[in-house]
Order: C-alpha cells, then structure tokens, then sequence
C-alpha cells in the first residue's frame, strides 16, 4: 500500500507556535506595551527633528523663546529616542516573546514584566522634558549623547534598569523552559548577553571616572565601550529579524538552526574581547579607544553568513515557486540586506571627522531599522490580534524609507569626501566645493524621502495599537 499523501502540500509555519505562545491577554497586553514604547520613542524623536527645523528658521527665535542650546539638546533628545530607546524598546519586545514561547505562554515573572515597562516608560518623559529646560549641558558624545542634567541620566538609567528587568524575567523563563529552544530564543539569548555586557561596561567605566567632572568628556569614556557593544547587540537583533521575517515570507527556514548557533557564536565571541579591553589597556588611552574601534570588524563574518545562507534559501524558494516579493516582510528582508551592506560598504572609508562616519552609520543603521518596520507589520501586530491590511501604503512606506536612506547616505559620504565636517549645521560646515554642496542636497532629498516613510510607518501601526481590539 502506498504512503498517505496529503491533499495540500504541508508547509512550515513559524507563526504559528509563537500565536499559540502569545494567545493570552496578559502576552499580549505585555507585547502591546513594548510595542507602544518603541512608537513612541520614534513619535518624540519625530517632534523633536521638527521642532529642530523650526528652531533654524531665520528670525524665529523673536517669535518664540526657545531655551537655551535648544538646538543642541534637541539634537541629543532626537538621537538618543530614534536609535536608543527605539533599538531596546523592539529589544523588550522580542524578550517577552521569546519568553512566552519558552515557558509555552506561562513564562511567569509577571511582577518584573510589569516593572520593566513601568521603568521604560518612566524613562520618556525624565529624558525628552531636559531639552526644554533652561538649565543642563548638551553632550554630542557617541552613541548615548547626553543633556549634563540629573534628570535626564535619570531617565536613561530607568531604561537601563527596566530592560535589566526584562532580561532576568526572560533568563528565568528560559532555565524553566518548557517550550523549543529555537533561533528566535537562541537570538534573544544572544541579545540579552550582550546588553548585561554593555551594562558592565558602563558600570566598570563608571567607576574609573568616579572622581572625573561631569563633561563632555566623561560621557564620552563612559559610552565609548558599552556603545559599541550595543552595536552588537542591534546586529544580533537584526539576525534574528532575518530569520523571522525570511520564515514567515518564504515559509521555510531561513537559515539553518547550527548556523543560525554560529553567526550569534561569533557575535558573542567578538563581543566578549571589550569587557577585555579594560584589563588589557589603560583606562580610555587611546589604545583602549583604537581596539573598541577594530572591534566594530567582528560585526561583518556573522553578518556575512547571515546574509549568504538568505540568499541561498531564496534561490532554492524561487527555483520552486516565485518569491513571495508582495509580502512585507520579504520586502523589509531584502532592503535591509542591501541597505546595510551599502552602509557596511561605507564604512570601509571612513576617518571620523568628516560626514563619511555618519553615511556610515546612518545606512547602518537603516537596514536594522528596516527589519524592525518588518517585524511590526508582519510579526509584532500579527501576534496581538492588529495585523495590517496588505496595500500600497505599507509597500511604498518600506521602499521610501528604504532607498532614502540610500540617497541620503551617498549624498553624506559624497559630501565628506570634499571635507564637510561632522555634527556641525547650517553656515558652520563651510561648504564650498561643488561636490561637497551636491552632497548635502541629495543628502536632504533623500532624508526627506526617508522621513516620509518613516512618518507612514508610524500612522500606520499607531492607528493599529491604539484600536480596539
């Protein structure tokens, strides 16, 4: 007698064990919450960069009285809710989802759930409120910019604390765990270690500046190392976000699980040399400096294998049937493969006093935003029950800010090569050369295109978390 065969081909579906996981009202609501953070912080950041523009109208300062530095402290609160707060906001999410998947919907800690979002959300208004206050210095250092006010570093030491949180709620559901230990948990294994990293970085940098005044440059050595192992940490996201958003498109694997091990394997392995780093060197020499700088290096191999085993897995999916190109998140996918490769590109000519650095890092930095437009639409919402209406509004969303993003990177790295400088606006970056002003008008072309993709994104999702279910 011949083999049953089923009347429909069978397909594996990688939705639907974390649905299961997260049909609760409790899951849900806890995903709701991160996911309602994370838009937020992109809404202030969003406010903030128009009231930024408004502040550089000529003449606008007798019509209304902006604070003292606005502009500079706009800049800090801009960056710090678009890239910090947006980053470990989806960093939350993907934690309690795991969590729930582990302990088969029943991960417990609900008090330290609750407390985590309490903290993340307390943490908005202590930081976004320092811009308008008369009062605090504005700190342009790297990665976590600072207002010098004890209010904000209240608010981001909240943050901190409310993602802690979170990270010992999923580490508990995990030694209990019941459920599959899959790429997703094994990604939001990765992630967790590599925040409690950072946070040792900043602990051990803080201790050593003790007795340092409170400048520009004491925040720039205490970000400096646990900045970049947050880079880690954003990558080690974005991993995991390929490999969810490549199974729900094309419905099969996107990368294989030992594989999937290696590329977070290897992220890990690189990571681990910065704690290192301030035993080797002295504190914040320069050779301390220079190897966190090398260290960005480790980011490509596991990116790399990443990218290659995609690849591969949608060329096996187009030789049987075509790619599922309709889908968001097959569209957030490839973007965000070719997005971050240009940034990856990028940064091999980078010097760090010119407008190269932020080309660099702004496409960087686009293609995990991309993956985290992708896990919105196609995964976050899904899960609670508001999943969006397929349309020409989230695909031209995605391919806006997408290939704005491009334009407006090349159009930085064009300038920076005519020497525009860094972190400067307006008639202090000197602009003369033909090229350097080219630069900077496709830079704001294409930073408008991407603006407007941006600002769909958040309607859309927006309109989505804040309706009745």
């Amino acid at each position: 007698m011949s083999a049953f065969q089923p009347a429909q081909r069978q397909r594996w579906d990688l939705f639907a064990g974390f649905d299961a996981a997260m049909a609760s009202p409790e899951a849900r609501g806890e995903l709701r919450g991160w996911a309602g953070l994370a838009l937020l912080s992109l809404a202030i950041a969003g406010v903030y960069a128009l009231l930024l523009a408004f502040s550089r109208i000529p003449g606008i300062s007798g019509i209304f009285p902006w604070p003292l530095q606005f502009f500079d402290k706009g800049l800090v609160i801009h960056v710090v809710f678009s890239f910090v707060v947006w980053f470990l906001s989806v960093f939350g999410a993907l934690l309690s989802v795991a969590a729930h998947r582990l302990a088969s919907g029943r991960p417990g800690g609900r008090f330290l759930a609750r407390a985590a979002l309490w903290f993340g959300y307390a943490s908005a208004p202590l930081m976004f409120v320092s811009g308008f206050l008369d009062r605090g210095e504005p700190s342009l250092n790297n990665y976590v910019p600072v207002i010098i006010d004890p209010l904000y570093y209240a608010g981001l030491a909240a943050l901190a604390f409310g993602l802690f949180l979170q990270v010992l709620r999923f580490l508990g559901a995990l030694l209990r765990r019941s459920g599959p230990m899959e790429p997703v948990a094994i990604g939001a294994l990765s992630a967790a270690l590599l925040y409690l990293m950072a946070l040792g970085c900043f602990a051990v940098a803080g201790w050593a500046l003790s007795d340092s005044p409170i400048d520009g440059a004491f925040n720039e050595n205490l970000f400096w190392g646990g900045g970049h192992i947050l880079q880690f940490l954003n990558v080690s996201l974005m991993l995991s976000g390929w490999y969810l958003l490549g199974g729900l498109a094309m419905r099969r694997p996107a990368m294989r699980p030992q594989l999937t091990i290696l590329a977070q394997s290897l992220l890990l392995a690189a990571a681990l040399l910065g704690p290192v780093f301030y035993l080797l060197f002295d504190a914040f020499s320069y050779d301390q400096m220079a190897a966190f700088t090398w260290l960005q290096y480790g980011l490509a191999p596991p990116t790399l294998i990443a990218a290659a085993l995609i690849l591969k897995t949608a060329l096996e999916h187009r030789a049987q049937e075509p790619l599922p190109r309709a889908h968001p998140g097959f569209k957030c996918l490839w973007l965000s493969v070719v997005v971050f490769a240009v940034g990856g590109f990028l940064g091999l000519f980078v010097d760090g006093a010119d407008t190269r650095t932020p080309a660099h890092y702004h496409a960087v930095i686009g293609g995990v935003n991309l993956v985290f437009i992708g896990l919105f639409l196609s995964f976050f919402l899904p899960l609670i029950g508001r999943k969006p209406a397929a349309g020409r509004a989230t695909g031209a969303l995605i391919h806006m800010y997408a290939w704005g993003q491009v334009v407006a990177s090349i159009g930085l790295f064009l300038a920076g090569g005519y020497g525009a400088p860094r972190k400067t606006a307006g008639d202090a970056q000197g602009l003369e050369a033909m090229g350097a002003l080219a630069g900077m008008y496709l830079n704001g072309i294409g930073a408008l295109i991407a603006v407007i993709g941006g600002v769909m994104f958040i309607w859309i999702t927006a309109r989505l978390l804040l309706r009745r279910a």
